[in-house]
C-alpha cells in the first residue's frame, strides 16, 4: 500500500475536526451543553464546569467520513483484487458501525445530562446491555462474513481459542471501551493517548498491508490530533461519552481488523491501568473499610494530587503509550519475520 492514503488520510481528518470546532464549540454552548464537574473529583476542576462537552462529534465525523471515502477510493483505484475480499471489507464497515453505535451510546447519555439536565444520564446497567449487544452483533458480522475464531499472537503464532475466542472477545471489547471512558478526566488525555495508540495502529497495518486499517487508524490519529487543537489544557471543549466510548470502539475495531486483538493489551496499556485502578480502589476500599489505595481514581487524578499538572500526566502517559506501542510494532515485526 502506498503511504500516501494513510498521509491523505491523516491530514484530511485534521483538518476536518480543527475547521469543525470554529462552528462546533460556539453552536454546543448555544445549546447550553455544559460538563457538569463530579463533586467527588479534584476541587480545582471545579473552574472548568460548562464547558461544552459532547466535542468528541469532531474527530467522529473527520475520522469516519474521511476513512469511508478514501477505503471506497482505494478499492476503486486499485489493481489488485485480493484486496476486495469480503472479510476485509466486512471487518472495516463492521468495525465503523460499531465504532458509531458506542458513540452514539455515548451521545445518548451526554445529551441526558447535559441537554435534558438528568445528572445520571444512562444507567450502569443500560450502558452496559447496549454495549454488549453492540459488540455481539459486531463479532456476528465478522463470522456471517468469514472470520473464524483463529487469531495471531505475535512472536508465539496462530492460536485457536474455538467458542471461546468469541465470548472473551465480546468482554474485550466492552472492557476497553470503559476503560476508554474512564481515561477521559483531564483536558487532552484520552485524545493524546488516543492519537499514539492510532499511530501505533497505522504503522502496524500498513506493515501487514492490511489498507483499510490503515486508512482507519491514520484518520482517527488526525482527528484526534484535530481535537486535541481545542482540547488540549486549557480545554475548550471536552469529548464527552460520546467521544470517548467511540474511541474505544474504534480502536477495538482496529485490533479485530488486524486479527490481533492481543495488541489492545500493550497499545492500550494505560485505558487498562487506568481502569484496573478504579477497580483495585473500589476493591481495597470495600476490604479495609474505608481506606484507600490511591488518593484519587482513575489513577491520573492521584498524580494529580501528588502534584503533578495535568499537562506533565498528559505528557507522561502519551509517551508510555509511545513507548509500547513501538514494543508492539516490534514484536509485530520480528513475528511477522520468523514465521
Amino acid at each position: 500500500m502506498n503511504s500516501w492514503w494513510t498521509l491523505v488520510a491523516a491530514v484530511l481528518s485534521f483538518i476536518i475536526a480543527a475547521s469543525l470546532g470554529k462552528w462546533l464549540i460556539p453552536y454546543l454552548k448555544k445549546l447550553k451543553c455544559g460538563q457538569t464537574i463530579r463533586d467527588e473529583g479534584p476541587k480545582w476542576h471545579m473552574g472548568k464546569s460548562g464547558t461544552p462537552t459532547m466535542g468528541g462529534l469532531l474527530f467522529i465525523i473527520s475520522s469516519v467520513v474521511v476513512s469511508i471515502i478514501l477505503f471506497i477510493c482505494f478499492l476503486l483505484t486499485s489493481d489488485n483484487t485480493s484486496l476486495t475480499a469480503s472479510t476485509d471489507i466486512a471487518r472495516f464497515f463492521a468495525g465503523i458501525v460499531m465504532a458509531l453505535l458506542f458513540g452514539a451510546i455515548g451521545f445518548f447519555d451526554d445529551y441526558i445530562k447535559v441537554v435534558k439536565k438528568r445528572n445520571l444520564g444512562l444507567t450502569a446497567k443500560q450502558k452496559l446491555i447496549l454495549q454488549f449487544l453492540v459488540a455481539i452483533a459486531y463479532l456476528t458480522t465478522l463470522y456471517l462474513c468469514g472470520a473464524t475464531s483463529s487469531t495471531y499472537i505475535p512472536l508465539i503464532g496462530r492460536v485457536d481459542l474455538g467458542v471461546f475466542y468469541w465470548i472473551i472477545a465480546a468482554f474485550v471489547i466492552v472492557g476497553i471501551v470503559n476503560a476508554t471512558n474512564l481515561t477521559d478526566g483531564l483536558d487532552g488525555l484520552d485524545g493524546s493517548i488516543t492519537f499514539f495508540a492510532s499511530l501505533a495502529f497505522m504503522v502496524i497495518s500498513s506493515f501487514m498491508m492490511y489498507e483499510g486499517m490503515a486508512i482507519m487508524s491514520a484518520a482517527l490519529a488526525g482527528g484526534c490530533l484535530g481535537f486535541l487543537v481545542w482540547n488540549f489544557y486549557p480545554a475548550k471543549v471536552f469529548m464527552g461519552d460520546t467521544g470517548s466510548l467511540f474511541l474505544g470502539g474504534f480502536l477495538c475495531a482496529l485490533a479485530f481488523g488486524l486479527n490481533m486483538p492481543i495488541l489492545i493489551i500493550p497499545i492500550g496499556i494505560i485505558y487498562i491501568i487506568e481502569m484496573l485502578s478504579v477497580m483495585l480502589q473500589v476493591t481495597y476500599f470495600k476490604l479495609t473499610h474505608g481506606k484507600r489505595l490511591f488518593k484519587m481514581s482513575p489513577i491520573h487524578h492521584h498524580f494529580e494530587m501528588c502534584g503533578w499538572s495535568e499537562v506533565k500526566v498528559t505528557t507522561v502517559f502519551s509517551m508510555i503509550t509511545l513507548v509500547f506501542g513501538a514494543l508492539s510494532f516490534l514484536a509485530v515485526y520480528f513475528g511477522m519475520n520468523t514465521i
